[in-house]
């Protein structure tokens, strides 16, 4: 006769772990926080990202430290990180590896050379500046953790993450990302201006003799351990009644969506979906919370929507944005405002 289960003491457990990542999350935020200033929106919607295994897409001008935060990142979660500048000439190989004939002690063989992606950050700088040939050699590493080459698969780091970055004024000479490249990026972070108060700080921390220093906090296993621990975090029918009601009313072709119809030229898939009932258990996790609930669903609409949407032709006619639409659809379905 098999053992009941003790869902009490497993429950306790739970509790037990979920508060100890907070306790560590805390410290990590503190430490980015030294070298990545006023930005604590940025820096919670990346380690989201870590937090859920995804990948983020960071749009914004240069010179506001979207690097600066990946290199930080790299020592704080103690994760191998890789940097690669996308250049309209860079080849697949260039990103993937290649196998060199090597002639060594007379004997000729293939040898493989891994190229950058064999990480566990990668920082993807200016990916649209590639060819969608180039774009392309990422798109099963980021779904699938491996990369395939002559034939042969070979896994990538344990865990994985691209941090990609966009020029979103800077456009001549650059590729759009392809639909199915940006519906694999968890979030959409959007990187601003600093206010003034900030950017001061920034001035002072970062021109004078000796720059902030950061230490480790979690190691590789531990993130992947904090994954496994956010998959087991509780998600209340409420919260997941208001994730369908949001994805289905962004749909122009649903019924529930047709508020947007003529507006839309596509809405977003089942992945979004996915996305959001991961993110908002680690807005929770964040917030020191032990679930998620119907805020952080408004809260993440937008990163997490607003780059599986398109904007139709009349739409853009009329002067309207993907993040208005965005919010105004929360506000109405919800009953809640989006983050801005």
């Amino acid at each position: 006769m098999p053992h009941p289960v003790d869902t009490t003491q497993n429950a306790d457990e739970l509790v037990a772990q979920i508060e100890m990542l907070g306790e560590k999350l805390t410290a990590a935020k503190a430490s980015i926080n030294r070298r990545f200033i006023g930005q604590g929106q940025v820096v919670d919607l990346v380690l989201t990202s870590l937090l859920c295994g995804g990948h983020a897409l960071l749009v914004g001008l240069p010179g506001l430290g979207k690097t600066r935060l990946v290199d930080t990142l790299s020592t704080v979660m103690g994760l191998q990180g890789s940097r690669i500048q996308f250049t309209p000439d860079l080849m697949p190989a260039d990103i993937l590896g290649s196998e060199v004939l090597d002639g060594a002690d007379g004997a000729r063989s293939f040898r493989f050379i891994e190229g950058p992606i064999f990480c566990q950050l990668l920082l993807a700088d200016e990916i649209n500046r590639a060819s969608p040939r180039t774009q392309s050699a990422l798109l099963q590493a980021m779904q699938e953790h491996e990369v395939t080459i002559a034939g042969q698969h070979r896994p990538l780091g344990a865990p994985f993450h691209v941090l990609a970055t966009q020029n979103p004024i800077e456009q001549e000479g650059t590729y759009p990302l392809p639909e199915a490249q940006l519906d694999r990026f968890l979030v959409q972070v959007d990187v601003a201006y600093p206010d003034r108060a900030t950017e001061r700080d920034i001035l002072l921390a970062t021109t004078g003799a000796e720059d902030a220093q950061v230490h480790g906090v979690f190691t590789a296993q531990e993130l992947l351990n904090a994954q496994a621990v956010l998959r087991r975090m509780p998600v209340g029918e409420q919260v997941v009644e208001a994730i369908l009601d949001l994805v289905r009313a962004c749909r122009p072709e649903e019924e529930e969506g047709m508020a947007l119809r003529g507006l839309l030229s596509w809405g977003p898939g089942p992945r979004a979906a996915q996305a959001l009932m991961m993110t908002v258990r680690a807005r929770a996790l964040l917030d020191g919370r032990l679930a998620p609930s119907v805020a952080d669903v408004a809260a993440l609409a937008r990163p997490v929507l607003i780059h599986r949407m398109a904007l139709s032709f009349a739409a853009r006619a009329r002067g309207e944005s993907l993040a208005g639409l965005i919010d105004a659809t929360v506000t109405r379905t919800l009953g809640l405002e989006a983050a801005a």
